[in-house]
């Protein structure tokens, strides 16, 4: 028989060679669905947010932070709230780059700055808005575009406030008042559209007269400030020549009343000694008539320089004075 190789190569059994390439793209596929699978399942809420889980576009629970699933693919969706961040707006102006120097943006706020005050004057008031997040799925649904809502919202509180007082009360003494009720108002308002917003503070930054009038505005709070100076000056005159002129009154009138009272009381104790002295008197006339007399010369007599005795019989005693001497005097 003769040998043909081709007819022995035909006999061999053949090897099945598998399909690489089908296989390779099956696992691809199989590990690109687990991905998704697992990318759509599992997430993360960071500890100063909490997730919003809704399922077909309406809301079914809310989660706090940490790890957590939900139905794959597009069945749930998460949005994420920050809880415990407190954001700001502001108000008049905007910060561009904040810092150690902040930097502002350039432009014209007036719009939303330049307000009317109760005295019909203009100021132009700059503040900012603090707020929280307290209540995430309010916050998310019940209002649409509820940041443009809170800016509309705080814009109109501050025209009212700014709007039941003088110019001078929101440029100077009346600023933390102003602060204060805006912030009532505003929260007030917030409340009402159940925004699940919370204002924590409303700050003035910077209240000013519009730039045309300012030069004048600044010479009348001059001039304010001067009358003030005076007048403090004024009570200080006052309050303290009052209590002096006062005390020189209390002091002349308790002289006086213990002038008074000494002059009565000499003038008590001389009637009195008056009506001892006639009493004695009355008892016995000469030894008291003689006694008076001693008395009185006693204290008479030695304020005289010269004395003279005379004697009651005596005529006449001009020669014994010597009265012919330089002077008349003996």
């Amino acid at each position: 028989m003769e040998y043909d190789p081709e007819m022995m190569l035909r006999q061999l059994p053949r090897l099945r060679i598998p399909d690489l390439r089908g296989n390779l793209g099956r696992w691809v596929a199989i590990g690109i669905v687990a991905i998704i699978f697992l990318s759509t399942t599992f997430y993360s809420v960071a500890t100063d947010e909490v997730a919003v889980v809704k399922r077909l576009g309406a809301y079914v629970r809310t989660v706090p932070s940490g790890l957590h699933f939900k139905l794959p693919f597009a069945l749930e969706k998460v949005q994420k709230v920050r809880v415990k961040h407190v954001f700001k707006e502001e108000f008049g102006f905007a910060t561009a780059r904040a810092g150690i120097r902040t930097v502002y943006q350039r432009g014209d706020f007036s719009g939303e700055s330049l307000m009317l005050t109760g005295d019909l004057n203009a100021a132009v008031v700059e503040w900012i808005v603090q707020y929280r997040v307290n209540d995430p799925v309010k916050f998310l649904f019940e209002v649409r575009e509820v940041l443009d809502t809170l800016r509309d919202v705080s814009e109109a509180a501050m025209r009212q406030i700014v709007g039941d007082r003088s110019v001078t009360e929101v440029l100077t003494v009346g600023r933390r008042e102003v602060a204060d009720e805006s912030q009532q108002a505003m929260q007030r308002i917030l409340d009402d559209y159940e925004t699940g917003i919370q204002i924590v503070a409303v700050n003035l930054k910077d209240v000013n007269p519009p730039n045309p009038v300012k030069p004048s505005f600044n010479e009348v709070n001059e001039a304010k400030q001067e009358k003030e100076r005076l007048i403090n000056e004024g009570w200080a005159e006052y309050n303290k020549a009052i209590p002096a002129a006062e005390g020189e009154a209390q002091r002349a009138i308790r002289d006086a009343e213990g002038y008074a009272l000494g002059r009565v009381n000499r003038a008590e104790g001389d009637a009195e000694r008056f009506v001892a002295v006639w009493r004695e008197y009355s008892r016995a006339k000469d030894v008291t008539k003689r006694r008076l007399y001693l008395e009185t010369m006693s204290e008479v007599l030695p304020g005289i320089p010269n004395k003279y005795i005379v004697d009651a019989q005596l005529e006449s005693f001009l020669p014994l004075l010597q009265l012919s001497k330089k002077g008349g005097t003996p």
